[in-house]
């Protein structure tokens, strides 16, 4: 890989400072940030609190407090909330210069981290597993865009998007998450997940904007290998709200699920 979604810049008593490349802008506006890419160095912030190797990362939320612009320098820190022999919490925040140029949240995730044990013996889950990835087809989708987020994938498509039913898509990002890093499964995983919306969508999205706020997402298996699997659906309700709800895998099977709140609006007639 030779592209990254950032670069890392240096670090100081407030945290570790990144810059932007372009492959994290927004399908919505080339302003902002893709959620993917945030969250997945929010994770990668979650992953390097304070690490033991007894321990994984379990549930992870993130919020996204506004607006991420995808110009200028990032800063994101990390603390150990709780501490405990078999179940602690950790957070990690993002910051970004805001319109008058002072630093302000942007981004917040926490997540659970616990102590891991043998359940070989015991092992389940109860989705059905993805048609392979060798049944999915590409769509080129950057064909339609100038360079962003949607460049950095190989995304294949199981099913027809707006289709009846979940959607169900397999990706692998295509570049690092931060330079000359190799990415940890669970970043690789959070560089993707936060596509279940767009996957599970049912609106046309030259006529909506569909914005999640947040994504939950809990792992009861470290994925393996590079494909992610997505199996998402959202509903919308009467008020201008939705949540899109998703199931997460590897290519043995699932790893996790998802859940994001949705805002939905028309777009603007010309």
């Amino acid at each position: 890989m030779s592209d990254s979604y950032y670069e890392f810049v240096g670090c100081d008593s407030h945290g570790e400072k990144f810059v932007a490349t372009d492959l994290v802008r927004s399908t919505w506006s080339a302003a902002i940030q893709h959620a993917a890419p945030v969250s997945a160095l929010l994770v990668r912030a979650l992953q390097r609190c304070e690490p033991r190797e007894d321990t994984r990362l379990s549930r992870v939320m993130v919020d996204l407090l506004g607006p991420v612009p995808a110009d200028g320098e990032l800063r994101v820190s990390a603390q150990r909330e709780r501490a405990g022999s078999q179940i602690e919490l950790v957070s990690a925040q993002m910051s970004a210069p805001g319109p008058d140029g002072t630093p302000r949240p942007v981004a917040r995730a926490s997540g659970w981290r616990l102590q891991q044990r043998d359940t070989t013996g015991v092992m389940h889950a109860s989705a059905p597993a993805l048609r392979p990835v060798s049944e999915a087809r590409s769509r080129d989708m950057a064909k339609d865009w100038d360079r962003n987020y949607i460049h950095s994938l190989d995304w294949r498509w199981l099913t027809t998007p707006l289709g009846d039913g979940p959607g169900e898509s397999w990706i692998t990002p295509t570049v690092d998450l931060v330079k000359g890093e190799t990415m940890t499964p669970l970043e690789r995983l959070f560089t993707v997940a936060d596509d279940a919306n767009g996957i599970g969508a049912k609106l046309d999205i030259r006529r909506w904007t569909f914005l999640n706020t947040d994504l939950v997402v809990h792992v009861h298996r470290i994925p393996d290998g590079h494909w992610i699997g997505i199996r998402a659906e959202t509903s919308y309700g009467p008020d201008g709200i939705g949540m899109t709800s998703g199931t997460l895998f590897d290519e043995a099977g699932p790893v996790g699920a998802i859940q994001q709140s949705v805002l939905v609006r028309p777009r603007p007639t010309r």
